[in-house]
């Protein structure tokens, strides 16, 4: 028997609430200085569409340093972290270099993303200590 809380979209079956949330950092291939402001606000957008279309929730997406993304993810066991990471990648490629195609020029082989990438599930750290963390992450352009 599961219910809704509809407040903050989690589903519970009795005590146990299962959502998981996770933070996830990529990094550009090579790590070439290319994601610029403009390009961090695009994809910013194209990670809520995407999360929102494949059933998952970017809670913050952030550009650090110029050249790798930290975001804050979460979703409902039934969708693998690998899932939401080859989406977010892909997507996100794919778009930016229709959208912006001197990027591709910029890159080494024409590739954005770093065939890795690094995941940490969020149980005991609280959620604002996450978001903290990531902000503080972001370099002033």
């Amino acid at each position: 028997c599961y219910t809704i809380c509809m407040k903050q979209n989690l589903i519970h079956s009795r005590t146990c609430v299962y959502n998981i949330n996770y933070h996830v950092v990529w990094s550009v291939k090579y790590r070439a200085k290319v994601l610029t402001p403009e390009l961090e606000n695009r994809m910013q957008k194209i990670a809520a569409e995407t999360a929102a279309e494949k059933g998952f929730t970017v809670h913050l997406f952030e550009v650090g340093d110029r050249d790798h993304v930290h975001c804050f993810l979460s979703a409902k066991p039934d969708i693998s972290v690998s899932y939401m990471v080859k989406m977010l990648k892909g997507i996100t490629a794919r778009k930016l270099f229709m959208e912006f195609p001197e990027l591709k020029l910029k890159l080494r082989k024409g590739v954005l993303w770093n065939h890795s990438y690094y995941v940490e599930t969020i149980g005991s750290v609280s959620e604002e200590n996450i978001r903290r963390y990531i902000e503080k992450q972001t370099n002033s352009y």
